[in-house]
Formats: C-alpha cells, sequence, structure tokens
C-alpha cells in the first residue's frame, strides 16, 4: 500500500504527516491507519485510545519525555498546536499548527517526546490516537495552551478546557525547571519518515 510521508506542513525535527489512503468500492472503504514501516526503526505503538470531543474543546498542550503519539482524525474537524520543547533539537523553541479534516482525507501525525501538542475541536471530532507506552500518569506534563511565546494562532480564545489544562504552567515555568525538559533523543537511528 502506498503512502505519502510529508513533514513539511509542519517544519519541527521528528513530526511526521502521512497520507492515508481509502480503497473504496459499492461496498465501503477500507484504509489503512498505521503501519510501523511508515516510520523506519520508529516506535513500536502498544496501546490505542479514543478521544471524542464537543465542538469548542481544546486539550493540551501535553507533552511527555519517553513517549511517541500517533494522531488520526477520524471524524470531524481539528486544529493542532505544537512546540518543540526538547533541549538539542535543531527545531527547539518553534511552533508549527496544522488542520486536520476527516472529510478531506485521513492523514496520520507523528509527535516524537518532547514536542508539546493539543488540539481544539473546530467541530464534533472523534481522534484514535495511537503511544509507544501504556499509560500510567508518570509521562503526563503540560504547558499553558494560551501562552504567547508559544505563537500558535489558536482559533478560538474562550475555548471549554478541563481542569489540568487551565492550570499548565507557562512556558517560561517549563523552560526552568531543567528535569521537566525533555531532551531530543541521540540520532543512533535514521530521523523518521
Amino acid at each position: 500500500m502506498s503512502v505519502k510521508t510529508d513533514g513539511s506542513s509542519v517544519a519541527i525535527d521528528g513530526v511526521r504527516v502521512v497520507d492515508l489512503v481509502a480503497h473504496a468500492d459499492d461496498r465501503g472503504a477500507l484504509t489503512e491507519l498505521y503501519r510501523r514501516e511508515w516510520f523506519p526503526n520508529g516506535p513500536e505503538m502498544v496501546q490505542a485510545n479514543l478521544s471524542e470531543s464537543s465542538a469548542g474543546v481544546l486539550r493540551g498542550l501535553h507533552f511527555h519525555r519517553r513517549q511517541t503519539d500517533y494522531w488520526v482524525v477520524l471524524e470531524g474537524v481539528a486544529f493542532i498546536g505544537l512546540f518543540d520543547l526538547r533541549l538539542g533539537s535543531p527545531t527547539r523553541g518553534r511552533s508549527g499548527h496544522l488542520r486536520l479534516d476527516a472529510a478531506e482525507g485521513l492523514r496520520g501525525l507523528l509527535i516524537p517526546p518532547g514536542v508539546a501538542h493539543g488540539f481544539f475541536a473546530v467541530s464534533p471530532l472523534r481522534l484514535q490516537y495511537l503511544v509507544d507506552l501504556a499509560f500510567d500518569g508518570s509521562d503526563e506534563h503540560g504547558v499553558a495552551w494560551n501562552d504567547p511565546a508559544l505563537g500558535i494562532p489558536w482559533p478560538e480564545a474562550e475555548p471549554v478546557l478541563s481542569g489540568r489544562d487551565r492550570s499548565n504552567p507557562s512556558l517560561e515555568e517549563v523552560l526552568r525547571d531543567p528535569p521537566a525538559v525533555p531532551r531530543q533523543a541521540p540520532r543512533t537511528k535514521p530521523n523518521l519518515g
């Protein structure tokens, strides 16, 4: 099955966007959502989750020191914001954003450890995500979604937020706490994608 990996829409090292191909006929369609071989030497995914959000909800910004995420918007439209926190990354301090609209075709998004990520549900949204570490809460961190220093142009100034996301620290606070700032993994293997 042919898949196009495109990191150019978000210029953050290690972030990859994959255009997924639907194979349709008169019965319906089949789309492969993930193959490990699309990300040579990439992590093995061990847990799948489904996030459902009402329009107007913002989740994030979250980051992990060890965990890789792989997202696919199955239904609806998401505005995704990203920020590279990693010490040693060639794109450290760079933000990025993209819009994923399931009606325009499914796309996968690989987010490496140390890249803060969040999404705003432009419409009711179903997002499937795979992770390479089983959840235990020890690798969950956050940064204030609306910190101007992030440079993310969120489409809504007053989204619906969880208590956790409302109380995330500023970018300055996160960067002042060296143990919390992730390091980019050394390049012992080729770049993902």
